[in-house]
């Protein structure tokens, strides 16, 4: 089945160039995406009774338990000539429990509650078995196998987890924790949904962060299978999905995940799913890949259905039965689990033909509405937004996209693809870039300036100075590239403040800062980064020996008060507090009055807060004139060289500033104030501290 062809209404084009004249050349391709993405809705509407009814496939397919004890299970095979049900209930019997096919290649039947598998008979290759492809629990047995069982999972009443808060409201100042569960213990193991629960969340909750981005939570390929060593990086963070309905079991149980859910809101604390619509596992045996025996029922046929990067499949998301898999998987985990909202992987793939393989963006309109563009690919995140946005008004959708696709956070009804943020890709990049080529007196602040604030106008972004990227093998974190070993021998109060040690704190508190108040209308950090994880991030493999060492968090540098990660720790606090005050991002963005490329001096105002970063590597400055727009009397309210996060304490914290009315840097008055080498300053109007 296809899109319907019935007439649709056309796209008012007149707020997409009041928003962007520059776009107009290119509403043939914006018009041409809206008619595709209009008449699948309206396919939806027709046939499927529209998103309410269509994206409750996981009600229908799969195994599914009734009130009377009977169990059905559905399952879409087009490719099948024959399928029975087995598992433990029949004694694995092939040929006992023979289900029945539809007219649309959908098979079912009726069956008692054991574990469950489907045996088909399909054409050339005979009889093949699979684990269902809505299957809700999958487990493994690693002693047997890294492939998964699936596992029929409908416990009693009396042990399903009963939820006892109410989603927070959706927030204006999105400050994300991006977590993986099973780092964040710090033994050598694998962390659970209990630990988390109880040890991390806290820990998240007391620095000031208001969501968390949970990653690797669908279930997910193993991580130390020889075959996937060099693709470490999607395994281990969860991005080669085998089930796509199933939590993982490395962690705990489903209702262990729901009460971390349920006790997160709880702290007012939204959570998001990082999910993985952009590719899924090639494994056959405990994967959808070749499921009814060809290799093109989820995926494209050929190579249009293979990232050859990613060695994974590729969706086809002009496919109707593929389209009702994947909206009722977003719709699966937002009822079954109370998700709040995603952090869509793998946009740029999905968003264009070349899947951003070998190619670069400059930002040329031409690149986002020609034949590079996958128009099945952006129609599909088109109409998933438009569902999860019409049946959950206050979720929260993040595109993860290095392109800089046009309207990629713009509403779907007056012609954009419907995320509400992008993530800035190019921010951490540069600090990198920076921290690798570049020596201090050399960092260019307009470059900076210009990165942080090169965004689409009313598109909002999420900034970051780093991500789970960066904390892996192969690459540095921020505090690895600014400090590197001697974090293993000065990082303790007991030992001398080496020059090195010096420079990392200030420098790691000023990026992470700058990056908050001038990058973006929301905030991301991994965990561990906030107080300078002293080590990289490595999941058990073969070329590790399969060891843990590296895959866990160490809590307790932070919490030992001898060492100095707690002042990193502490000055991020003070971060996400003083946002949670001020609000700066939802504001709009700062006006940067002052760029000094002698001086080294960033100046900014955002939020009626005055931000002053001094970059210079030796030379401080006395009575600094900044230009400032709202005359009054300022003080400072956050000072990274305050002794609680590692400095020197030379800024008197009672000191008032009063402003003279005397137009400085196109600013209506200025105030003087004194700024030490690698120190950034807030200050606020008295009246609101």
């Amino acid at each position: 089945m296809s899109a319907s062809t019935s007439t649709v209404a056309k796209l008012d084009t007149k707020p997409i160039i009041k928003m962007d004249p520059y776009l107009e050349p290119n509403l043939p391709g914006i018009e041409k995406r809206w008619e595709l993405f209009a008449k699948w809705k309206a396919t939806i509407d027709s046939a499927e009774g529209g998103y309410e009814k269509f994206s409750r496939g996981y009600e229908r397919f799969g195994l599914q338990a009734y009130d009377d004890g009977t169990i059905s299970y559905r399952e879409w095979a087009p490719n099948a000539v024959k399928a029975n049900l087995v598992g433990d209930f029949n004694d694995w019997n092939r040929s006992s429990h023979q289900m029945e096919r539809d007219q649309y290649g959908v098979w079912s039947i009726i069956i008692p509650p054991k574990a469950p598998g489907i045996s088909m008979i399909v054409p050339s290759l005979g009889r093949i078995e699979r684990l269902p492809a809505w299957i809700k629990r999958v487990t493994q047995d690693l002693s047997v196998s890294p492939a998964y069982d699936a596992r029929f999972w409908n416990p009693p009443a009396d042990q399903k987890y009963t939820f006892k808060n109410s989603r927070p409201k959706k927030l204006e100042c999105l400050r994300i924790y991006e977590a993986h569960v099973g780092i964040s213990t710090p033994e050598h193991r694998v962390g659970t949904y209990k630990e988390f629960t109880k040890d991390t969340l806290p820990r998240i909750h007391k620095l000031g962060y208001n969501a968390i981005q949970l990653m690797a939570i669908m279930e997910h390929a193993y991580y130390a299978s020889p075959e996937f060593e060099r693709l470490i990086v999607p395994i281990a963070f969860g991005y080669q999905v085998n089930s796509f309905f199933a939590a993982s079991s490395r962690y705990g149980t489903p209702e262990e995940l729901k009460e971390l859910i349920d006790t997160a809101h709880g702290l007012g604390i939204t959570v998001l799913l990082d999910v993985v619509h952009s590719h899924a596992s090639k494994n056959v045996l405990d994967g959808l890949n070749s499921f009814d025996g060809t290799d093109h029922q989820y995926f494209h046929e050929g190579g249009k259905g293979r990232h050859e990067l990613w060695d994974s499949r590729l969706f086809n998301y002009g496919h109707h039965e593929v389209l009702r898999f994947l909206l009722s998987n977003l719709r699966f985990w937002m009822e079954e689990y109370q998700f709040d909202g995603f952090r869509f992987d793998g946009v740029t793939s999905m968003m264009y033909v070349h899947h951003g393989i070998g190619t670069g963006f400059s930002g040329g309109y031409h690149e986002y509405f020609g034949d590079q563009v996958d128009l099945e690919g952006v129609v599909y995140l088109m109409i998933a937004n438009d569902m999860l946005h019409t049946l959950y008004p206050n979720t929260i959708t993040i595109a993860e996209d290095v392109s800089g696709m046009p309207l990629l956070c713009v509403p779907v009804p007056i012609g954009g693809v419907g995320f509400d943020y992008r993530l800035s890709m190019a921010v951490p990049d540069m600090w990198i870039k920076l921290l690798k080529e570049k020596k201090d007196e050399d960092w260019d602040m307009g470059n900076i300036v210009h990165t942080l604030t090169n965004r689409r106008w009313k598109e909002k972004s999420i900034a970051y100075a780093e991500s789970h990227d960066q904390a892996l093998v192969g690459d540095k974190t921020l505090a690895f590239w600014l400090m590197d070993k001697e974090m293993y021998t000065n990082m303790s109060d007991l030992t001398e403040m080496t020059p090195i040690i010096s420079r990392g704190l200030a420098l790691h508190k000023m990026i992470r800062l700058l990056v908050h108040a001038l990058g973006g209308e929301g905030y991301l950090n991994f965990e561990g980064n906030e107080f300078g994880h002293p080590e990289w991030l490595d999941f058990p493999r073969e070329g590790n020996g399969n060891s843990f060492q590296y895959a866990r968090r160490q809590w307790n540098v932070v919490d030992d008060q001898l060492l100095r990660y707690k002042y990193l720790n502490n000055f991020d606090a003070a971060i996400q507090h003083l946002e949670e005050k001020y609000h700066w991002l939802e504001a709009d963005p700062g006006y940067v009055s002052l760029k000094h490329e002698g001086d080294k001096v960033i100046v900014f105002e955002r939020a009626g807060l005055l931000f002053v970063f001094n970059f210079h590597h030796t030379n401080s400055f006395t009575d600094y004139r900044v230009g400032v727009d709202v005359a009054g009397d300022y003080k400072i309210v956050l000072s990274s060289d305050d002794k609680q996060y590692g400095g020197w304490d030379r800024v008197d914290l009672t000191t008032t500033f009063v402003t003279t009315a005397l137009e400085w840097n196109n600013r209506k008055n200025f105030l003087q104030v004194y700024i030490p080498s690698r120190v950034c300053l807030v200050l606020a109007l008295t009246s609101t501290i």
